[in-house]
């Protein structure tokens, strides 16, 4: 990569005491103040994000994939067309305001942390990256370049979420103690997110001619293609993925750990059915037990998180919970007043678990609404309009790096089947200096960014 700069950040003092970013002059030049964004992942979720900003001048799009990317392509035949993201950097550097990557999470880093030292506005597809150092490093990176940062979890945009926050803070749940969420079995089948393949390791498939297999991976060690790693299943691979907990937890978890301020867990234990340690894939199902310190006045919290077969795996025997049939995918805060629960995402219906009469009587005098409520679902318009505003959206990294953090403490259990005394504050495992080469992976040649920040 040559050393470019997008543009020059002007700062002064009433901006950085008033928390506001001072946004490029040539954005609010560009026609009717619109963005020019480039798009890096184009089909699947970056389709699901490039439209949700219809206003914005998509410029560029970069794909490794071609099928994928096609739809995408099509509708915009102006926007330059790339699939190693470094090159489009290199030759669009003076073009693009902001970068939408909706990339597998192993290749999300790389990325952002190029588009962040040339001064691009950055969204991130959850989670926000691939490992424990790449997420702290992210979070410094957007206070240094001082750019707008989002990443896409889409719950905490609503109104659910921001429910959940006020019902506790206003006291309604009293002291929470006890999290539990879950998200079901994980079905293994052609095409889906999660396949297994038919020997481990996997056999060598001839690679699509539609595919770029070397740049799809990236970062990563190099390995010979096989049909389960893309372009949907990576996730079952921890080289590339991070498992059920990692895809889910940035949505699931998201309500208990913004109400409750958890921040890092100290203690992570993962119980594991057909653990798959050696093949680096993720294990039939698990419960991965997180436990948080008290904070303030907040008394410590345990944190279950199931992946398996509902309610069998789940203790199911308290009365106070008053729960009678499991979703498929949900969470639960246990207070020593009352019990909320939600979906697989804090806008999927939180309730109260009382009976019926009193939770008709809640909502006919629903709680104060002390949380600005913003986009419904749409995090993309959300970080968007705080580029133009000079503001930051909810899910920014100083957030969202925490958040993905936390998952991934219970992700790396999870990998190892093990337990986990985390050293939070020196990003250290207790006595597992094995441990340190998941916490920051090494990288391939060509592939290291943001080493000297």
């Amino acid at each position: 990569m040559q050393n470019l700069s997008r543009r020059s950040f002007l700062k002064s003092t009433a901006a950085a005491s008033s928390g506001l970013l001072f946004i490029p002059g040539c954005i609010s030049n560009s026609p009717n103040n619109r963005l020019n964004v480039a798009v890096i992942g184009v089909g699947g979720r970056g389709k699901a994000n490039w439209s949700k900003v219809p206003r914005e001048n998509i410029v560029a799009m970069c794909d490794v994939d071609d099928n994928r990317a096609a739809a995408g392509y099509n509708i915009f035949p102006k926007a330059r067309k790339f699939k190693d993201f470094r090159v489009m950097f290199d030759k669009m550097a003076k073009d693009i305001d902001a970068v939408i990557i909706s990339t597998p999470d192993h290749t999300h880093f790389a990325a952002t942390m190029i588009a962040m030292e040339l001064g691009m506005h950055v969204y991130v597809e959850k989670p926000l990256a691939h490992n424990i150092w790449q997420l702290r490093t992210l979070k410094k990176a957007a206070k240094y370049y001082n750019i707008v940062s989002q990443m896409g979890n889409q719950g905490h945009t609503t109104d659910g979420i921001r429910s959940i926050k006020e019902w506790y803070e206003q006291g309604h749940l009293g002291q929470v103690t006890e999290v539990h969420a879950w998200h079901g079995k994980i079905n293994f089948g052609p095409g889906k997110y999660f396949t297994m393949p038919d020997t481990f390791p996997p056999t060598i498939d001839p690679v699509p001619d539609y595919l770029d297999w070397d740049l799809w991976q990236g970062p990563a060690k190099f390995k010979p293609f096989n049909s389960t790693y893309a372009p949907r299943s990576w996730r079952g691979y921890y080289d590339y993925g991070n498992g059920l907990l990692g895809d889910w937890s940035c949505h699931t978890l998201d309500g208990p750990f913004w109400a409750l301020d958890l921040g890092m867990p100290h203690t992570v234990t993962a119980e594991l059915t057909n653990p798959r340690v050696e093949h680096n894939f993720v294990a039939d199902q698990s419960i991965v037990t997180m436990e948080f310190s008290a904070r303030g006045s907040k008394e410590p919290v345990t944190l279950k998180w199931y992946e398996g077969p509902l309610p069998e795996m789940m203790p199911n025997n308290n009365p106070d919970w008053k729960i009678k049939k499991f979703d498929k995918s949900g969470m639960m805060m246990i207070g020593d007043k009352n019990t909320l629960v939600t979906g697989s995402r804090p806008n999927f219906g939180p309730k109260l678990a009382i009976e019926n009469e009193a939770w008709e009587a809640f909502k006919k005098s629903p709680p104060e609404k002390t949380i600005p409520r913003t986009h419904e679902e749409n995090p993309v318009k959300e970080w968007t309009d705080a580029i133009k505003e000079n503001t930051l959206p909810g899910s920014n990294f100083d957030y969202s790096a925490d958040l993905t953090e936390m998952a991934l403490v219970g992700v790396l259990a999870q990998r190892f089947n093990t337990k986990i005394n985390y050293d939070a504050k020196n990003m250290k495992v207790i006595d597992r200096p094995d441990l340190d080469l998941y916490i920051k992976e090494p990288t391939r040649e060509g592939w290291s960014f943001g080493e000297n920040l």
